[in-house]
């Protein structure tokens, strides 16, 4: 096995995902990050991760961004493993000139790794469980 194409093959795939936790610790930091729910405003409605805007994959347009800075780093989520909405995002916003990363497990990853979440059925109660 090739060690150093091992080690390009994951700092590769670091560029372009982040995990619950990497994107909670990003938040608490005030890191320049904006997230980005990417389903349908029914589902955002019902529940989103706090402070995400609800911005669905097929509205990602030259004109709907125009009020979008470069400055900062923008994370697309979905529901989760069994949804692509997040990754069509995510390939939207890079074809407009934006950083992007893809949330790892989307919406269900971050519940199930305890954090909060708003909305109509949003879970008030933080309990990280994480073990990264």
């Amino acid at each position: 096995m090739n060690m150093k194409k091992q080690q390009k093959y994951y700092k590769q795939k670091l560029k372009y995902e982040i995990d619950s936790w990497d994107l909670n610790d990003s938040i608490n930091n005030a890191d320049y990050i904006k997230i980005i729910d990417t389903r349908s405003r029914e589902a955002y409605k019902n529940e989103h991760i706090p402070g995400a805007i609800n911005f669905p994959h097929r509205e990602m347009t030259k004109e709907t961004t125009t009020d979008f800075s470069k400055d900062f780093l923008y994370v697309c989520y979905c529901d989760g493993i069994g949804c692509n909405a997040s990754t069509k995002g995510a390939l939207n916003m890079t074809k407009l000139g934006f950083r992007v990363k893809e949330l790892i497990g989307g919406l269900e990853w971050w519940k199930r790794d305890g954090y909060v979440t708003q909305g109509l059925n949003g879970i008030s109660e933080k309990n990280v469980n994480c073990g990264c």
